[in-house]
């Protein structure tokens, strides 16, 4: 019997991680570009509180203290993504050149640091115009996607080794064409699927391009997993129910690049809604290999039942992975029996269940089945923070959930996962999406009011995680009084 590592490899990469709508504002300046979430948030109802990311964390304007605060904290690694509109408006034609010059600066700056930039490609802010076009419904995107990336590569490539294209892909097909919880707000299952394909031939057609520039470019691609299982394994049908989610919200998106095709349930049990005609000929042979590694977005995990009595009465209303409550739409095609159960054990302000343990079994998983590195790139939780009398913010159950889920990981690796790295979600708090700025997930507290950076008790633990490469415990009083600020 082998005893189970204490401290992680060597090797191993520890950041954070970021988006560039949810933190960089701007949104009007530096020849940027409307985007869908631009739209998103100005259509009435769309958004707690009628929140929008004009201003957000103000990235745009403070990324070299921003920079030099990961510096402070020992940061190996920063992950973030370019906003498309920012550096090509319409999604297609001319260029910006100072958008360009905003993401050569931040790099320079990252490296000057010691801190490994790795670049999202595309985290969700899609060009309006392109939209415009039927977004990723229009097969057109995928040679529009690679033409940007293409050009991306010759403008950073020699400067950053690690990239990956799209950011949870799932997330911008089933919630923003299926549920209409996200931009663009569709509800049209067919639609979700169609744009799940063209996402995936996306990256691989991204892939070798980007390649062909730089051959030694480790590109992957990032999902958010979920790990359904059966409310009751003895249950065929709920092992089935379970395997329909699992095919849709993690198969779909990597095993069509290991083996050249996807899930064979997905089309049996999609039938009714779509002929699968959007899948050409050639389509799946050219998403074989072209992955070099895959990101793990992990936050929460799912108990599903097969219930026959579901029926449109609570169908119409899917409480979704993102924790909110969709309309007519529904994140998974195909579910009609299928039921999402009342998560088990402690939840956070996003009502998402704490369960370390799914990220073990998600990690092993992947690795079983792709056989390729992995980094963990977003993990992170939600809690309703309070700044105390003294300053500090201290965010106790953050800090365990952090403890737990960096352990799951450690025990994931014990275990054979060839997991490489781990990007915390976030750096600081933001705009969350639908949720605006009601949630805060960041080990750095933004007051939106005056936008000062406050650390949070994560911070400092996060920090001496960094420096003892090892899973701190949470009782450890490591925050001074009053708290850095920025």
């Amino acid at each position: 019997m082998t005893t189970k590592p204490s401290t992680f490899p060597a090797d191993f990469i520890f950041g954070t991680a970021t988006a560039s709508y949810q933190v960089e504002g701007g949104v009007h300046e530096g020849g940027r570009g409307p985007s869908i979430w631009d739209t998103f948030c100005a259509t009435p109802d769309k958004v707690v509180g009628g929140d929008n990311g004009d201003v957000a964390c103000d990235h745009f304007h403070r990324w070299e203290e921003d920079v030099d605060m990961m510096a402070e904290m020992g940061l190996q690694a920063y992950r973030f993504s370019i906003a498309w509109p920012r550096v090509q408006p319409g999604g297609t034609g001319e260029f910006n050149e100072e958008g360009i010059a905003f993401y050569r600066n931040l790099i320079a700056r990252l490296k000057s640091k010691g801190i490994t930039p790795l670049i999202t490609l595309y985290h969700w802010d899609l060009p309006q115009e392109l939209q415009d076009e039927g977004g990723w419904v229009n097969r057109d995107i995928v040679d529009r996607f690679t033409a940007y990336a293409v050009r991306m590569m010759e403008e950073f490539g020699g400067d950053v080794d690690m990239w990956a294209t799209f950011n949870e892909p799932w997330v911008a097909s089933f919630i923003g064409y299926g549920a209409g919880a996200h931009a663009p707000g569709h509800t049209d299952s067919a639609e979700a699927l169609t744009a799940a394909h063209h996402l995936n031939l996306s990256h691989a057609r991204a892939y070798r391009a980007m390649k062909h520039i730089q051959p030694d470019a480790q590109i992957g691609y990032v999902n958010n997993c979920h790990t359904p299982r059966p409310w009751d394994p003895s249950n065929p049908k709920d092992v089935a129910a379970s395997a329909h989610i699992d095919a849709l919200a993690n198969t779909m998106f990597h095993q069509p690049f290991i083996q050249g095709g996807y899930p064979e349930v997905l089309r049996p049990n999609t039938a009714h809604i779509t002929d699968w005609s959007f899948v050409h000929n050639g389509d799946e042979e050219e998403m074989k290999g072209a992955v070099d590694w895959f990101g793990v977005n992990y936050y929460a995990s799912h108990l599903v039942r097969h219930n026959p009595h579901k029926g449109k009465a609570t169908s119409e209303v899917a409480t979704l992975a993102d924790g909110h409550k969709a309309g007519a739409g529904t994140a998974w095609p195909g579910d009609e029996e299928i039921e999402f159960m009342p998560p088990l054990g402690q939840l956070t302000a996003m009502g998402w269940n704490v369960d370390p343990s799914a990220l073990t079994a998600h990690l092993l998983k992947i690795h079983r089945e792709t056989g390729k590195p992995i980094y963990v790139t977003e993990n992170g939780s939600a809690w309703d923070d309070v700044v105390d009398d003294d300053g500090r913010v201290r965010d106790v159950n953050r800090i365990s959930y952090f403890h737990g889920h960096l352990g799951a990981v450690l025990d994931a690796i014990h275990e054979g996962a060839d997991v490489r790295g781990y990007m915390a979600w976030s750096l600081m708090d933001n705009f969350e999406w639908a949720q605006g700025y009601a949630k805060r997930f960041g080990i750095v507290r933004v007051d939106y009011d005056t936008l000062e950076r406050r650390w949070k008790d994560s911070a400092y633990w996060y920090t001496e995680v960094l420096r003892r490469r090892a899973v701190v415990p949470v009782e450890e009083e490591l925050a001074p009084t009053p708290p850095r600020t920025f």
